[in-house]
């Protein structure tokens, strides 16, 4: 049982490791592609963000909405 749960809690680690080397990595800490408009398997239709109003072609204008 503890052999689970130390390997369960490495898996975690490492998960947790990866996105902050990702993030550490990345411009200014951000994910690229933050708008769902932005992924063909989210929008289908083409239709801009809810929330900062980007077309899928347009980069996400989130700081011009903060």
């Amino acid at each position: 049982m503890l052999t689970v749960f130390l390997i369960t809690l490495g898996f975690i680690a490492f998960a947790f490791a990866g996105i902050a080397i990702k993030i550490w990595a990345k411009k200014d800490g951000e994910f690229s592609g933050t708008c769902a408009s932005q992924s063909p398997f989210l929008n289908k239709e083409g239709e801009p963000c809810g929330f900062c109003g980007a077309s899928p072609q347009d980069k996400c204008k989130k700081e011009e909405v903060a």
